[in-house]
């Protein structure tokens, strides 16, 4: 089997942010979303992954590389602009081939990984497979109708106003060959987009095998910031994390579980886990609560901070009320001036 993940999009639903950045490599404790669907490919044993790419082909291509890092081959496969799921296998026929794939998409998270996943696709023997999960929102997401005996899917309805079901498909899918001539089979949705859907949908009219399966764990799309900071809690809960490195200056507290990347300064502070501070961090009388994620090179000082994503080279100074919920990009300063008439300066 190969691989396909989706890195193209223009991360709408996370801007600014995304104005600078892919959504993709926005990082939920402190490592890439992207990251974590490459792991999780690699370790189902599929080394060989293609990229759908867009206009941040250039950061994702840094960030990734040739998969080396993660003991995968990487090919790079650019899609001009966001034309629907669909037409991202479309564009993939030639270097899937003939194989069997795993599409999945970049800025989505699934608990304990795909590796039972793809074993049960490969025993079942059948043309596509789909993860589905009950969701509160139905109508933000592609929505099965399944059977009454749950084991057979009836529809599959693209974002439905009237959803006829909870059921929401998971951004991991996986096909054999006979989904490129579903691609090519269906028309652009009202808006403009080939959906993966509609895509589906063709499979089974076309009387191929089609199975649901129903997520159990949790699983996020992080493209939204309340998923991205649950996204971000969830994984900080799950890591094993160790205190090490740093140095810890008089008046430091630690408390729970933390996680200290390289030359981190905690200066009479309180960092409270589960967190992580990355590499070259400085936090100076300041408190780091639970569940943040503290990018490499980043000075929070006279500041609170809890809940929240801190991206590298930022800097927070002086800010008298707690941050909570928050996300914030790289190299970005929220300080107060000094100078009158006194202010709060942001550069986000």
């Amino acid at each position: 089997m190969k691989g396909l993940i989706l890195s193209g999009g223009k991360g709408t639903r996370l801007r600014p942010l995304t104005y600078t950045s892919a959504k993709q490599l926005v990082p939920v404790a402190n490592k890439p979303v992207l990251f974590f669907g490459i792991e999780s490919i690699v370790a189902a044993g599929i080394t060989d992954i293609g990229i759908i790419v867009g206009d941040t082909k250039d950061e994702i291509r840094e960030a990734v590389g040739d998969g080396s890092q993660f003991g995968a081959t990487v090919t790079y496969i650019e899609q001009d602009a966001p034309r629907g799921l669909a037409h991202a296998v479309m564009i993939a026929e030639d270097f899937i081939g003939d194989d069997s794939f795993v599409m999945y998409l970049g800025d989505n998270l699934i608990a304990g990984g795909i590796a039972s996943l793809v074993e049960e696709f490969q025993d079942l023997k059948c043309n596509a497979q789909i993860l589905l999960a009950e969701v509160p929102n139905p109508q933000q997401f592609g929505v099965a109708e399944l059977t009454a005996d749950g084991e057979t899917i009836e529809r599959l309805t693209e974002k439905p106003k009237e959803p006829k079901s909870n059921l929401a498909l998971v951004g991991v899918y996986m096909f054999d060959k006979n989904i490129f001539d579903s691609v090519k089979n269906i028309k652009p949705s009202a808006r403009g987009e080939l959906e993966i859907t509609d895509a589906i949908q063709d499979l089974i009219d076309r009387d191929l095998s089609v199975h649901p399966h129903k997520v159990r764990g949790w699983w996020k799309d992080t493209g939204k910031l309340e998923d991205m900071l649950e996204a971000n809690r969830i994984v900080l809960e799950s890591y094993d994390l160790k205190r090490q490195h740093g140095q810890h200056g008089d008046g430091t507290i630690l408390e729970g579980r933390i996680g200290l990347g390289k030359d981190v300064q905690l200066i009479n502070s309180v960092v409270r886990g589960p967190a992580v501070i990355g590499d070259g961090a400085r936090i100076e009388n300041a408190f780091v609560g639970p569940y943040s994620a503290i990018g490499d090179g980043c000075v929070i000082a006279d500041s609170e901070i809890e809940n929240s994503i801190v991206l590298s080279n930022s800097e927070i100074r002086d800010i008298p009320v707690r941050i909570d919920g928050s996300l914030v990009g790289k190299n970005a300063r929220i300080v107060k001036s000094p100078a009158k008439p006194k202010a709060y300066r942001f550069m986000l």
